[in-house]
């Protein structure tokens, strides 16, 4: 099996490099990561300037670029042989949720997906980051099925795992995504120089936490796994608009 593995925490990140250590055993595996952290990078590709490509010692390729521009380079042109699986990841912090629209970790799992490939992101719900093993054992059972038990289509998986020991984990669960309360006020503060600068304040607390969805899974010590789609049409509204426009 050809794994590629990305993330938006950048090719030095601990969860990258125990990500790969775990998926070594499996087949194949090339990293293709940012060279620095771009996490919140969302979906976006860098259009306004040429991207290059380095090698660090331990193998590891890094890109100037966002976590789907390293993606799209590994697919379409750094790689000879077209990868079975792109995992995402490990991401520190949670990807649930509303968080899913801003995640370079998602995105970069994204355009695998676009790309025509199975494709996974695996986020470790912490702050502490005690138990990165877990998440990454995780992501070895997720790769083993994708082995032994094709899933037969498409599919785009948003995985969230709770950081505690394997042992620990109450089953995995499939999900729907939850929906955050709106985000904390932006933090505003001067520069030494006196110029007035504005942090992105933090994000909201879950809203819609029952359950099926993401947060529940996680609450409950189970693995939350989320298939999501990127046809971003609102259907319901179709008729809506028809009737608006005439």
């Amino acid at each position: 099996m050809r794994i590629l593995i990305s993330n938006d925490d950048g090719y030095f990140s601990p969860g990258i490099a125990l990500l790969h250590g775990a998926l070594a055993s499996l087949g194949e595996v090339t990293v293709v990561a940012p060279e620095r952290d771009r996490s919140g990078a969302s979906n976006s590709l860098t259009l306004d300037r040429p991207l290059t490509v380095r090698r660090s010692q331990n193998g590891f390729y890094y890109v100037n670029g966002t976590p789907t521009d390293c993606v799209h380079l590994a697919v379409t042109g750094l790689l000879e042989e077209l990868p079975d699986v792109v995992i995402s990841g490990i991401n520190l912090g949670a990807n649930m949720g509303d968080d899913t629209i801003y995640s370079g970790t998602v995105a970069a799992a994204t355009e695998g997906f676009l790309l025509g490939i199975p494709s996974v992101a695996i986020s470790l719900v912490a702050e502490g980051a005690d138990h990165y093993d877990t998440a990454a054992r995780v992501a070895v059972d997720i790769v083993r099925r994708f082995t032994s038990n094709p899933i037969g289509q498409p599919v785009l998986l948003n995985v969230n795992v709770p950081d505690i020991p394997y042992e620990m984990l109450a089953g995995m669960e499939t999900t729907r995504l939850g929906k955050r309360h709106k985000a904390e006020p932006v933090v505003k503060s001067r520069t030494p120089r006196g110029d007035v600068v504005y942090w992105i304040g933090a994000a909201g607390s879950a809203q819609d936490a029952g359950e099926g969805t993401d947060f529940h899974a996680v609450a409950r010590r189970a693995v939350s796994i989320t298939p999501l789609q990127m046809d971003l049409t609102r259907y319901s509204q179709l008729e809506v608009v028809r009737k608006w426009l005439l």
